[in-house]
């Protein structure tokens, strides 16, 4: 099974990741793309943000990808992200930049099986303070809802939010998976 786990910075997608893969030893983890960048683009930008969606779709794109994947973020994440600049920066992000990733990103997600999306959740917050460009982890977390409600997007591609603490979020995403074997 191919599934992303979609959120905003410091949302929890790592940590469910982690806890899944500990009892799913068959997924493979693919890391957030961010990762995978130089570190000069630390700051949130246009940029950073193509480049990491590029990352995000080539990987679930590769043809020996394999059968059982796990991803932190996808290419849903970074879209969301160019948007919410685009918001934020009263649209300072190029239209053509936003349709090349838009067709990209609904590329990538027909190679899915599962979308996880972890939207921010007050009922249950990170253990520590996370304030760390705080606008836009919040502006992206909205768009991001928006997205996967967008049918010309994300097709028939099954989605699931997960919520809840973080044994909730781990039994809803084993449910998940298990029920679509």
């Amino acid at each position: 099974m191919r599934i992303v786990v979609s959120g905003t910075h410091a949302s929890g997608k790592s940590t469910v990741i982690s806890d899944f893969t500990a009892r799913h030893a068959e997924y493979v983890a693919l890391s957030d793309p961010f990762d995978l960048i130089d570190e000069a683009w630390d700051a949130p930008g246009a940029a950073s943000f193509a480049v990491q969606l590029r990352i995000a779709a080539d990987r679930l794109l590769d043809d020996d990808l394999g059968d059982d994947v796990i991803a932190e973020r996808g290419p849903l994440d970074f879209l969301a992200y160019l948007l919410a600049l685009a918001e934020l920066s009263g649209g300072s992000v190029s239209r053509e930049l936003l349709s090349r990733a838009t067709a990209l990103a609904a590329e990538a997600l027909r190679t899915l099986d599962l979308l996880v999306v972890v939207p921010l959740d007050e009922r249950h917050p990170l253990v520590h303070d996370f304030d760390e460009h705080a606008e836009l982890r919040e502006t992206m977390n909205s768009v991001l809802l928006d997205l996967v409600d967008d049918t010309d997007l994300i097709g028939d591609l099954r989605v699931i939010e997960l919520a809840g603490n973080r044994a909730q979020r781990l039994a809803a995403l084993e449910s998940a998976t298990d029920s679509a074997r």
